[in-house]
């Protein structure tokens, strides 16, 4: 199973944590939850990042419901519970 489909379906069954910064972020560029559901579900990864201790982070690029492009920044902690980390609109 590719990543984007894991991260997929954590989203689908709403298996996953949006960090106080993502709230926070999102508030600034008035988006909710769905808009970041939606951009993960319809964008693609844009890249992969590996140069942190903390683990791999990826940074996908969809489209939120009003068609704005936004950055989802994810990462998968303790195995395989999901956390999104940042999101803003491009």
């Amino acid at each position: 199973m590719n990543t984007l489909h894991q991260i997929r379906q954590r989203i689908s069954s709403r298996d996953y944590f949006l960090s106080s910064h993502a709230e926070e972020e999102m508030l600034d560029d008035d988006l909710e939850r769905k808009d970041v559901e939606y951009a993960i579900l319809n964008g693609r990864i844009e890249s992969k990042l590996t140069h942190d201790s903390r683990g791999i982070r990826y940074r996908i690029e969809g489209p939120a419901r009003d068609g704005r492009s936004i950055q989802v920044l994810c990462r998968f902690r303790d195995g395989d519970r999901l956390i999104i980390i940042t999101v803003y609109a491009l």
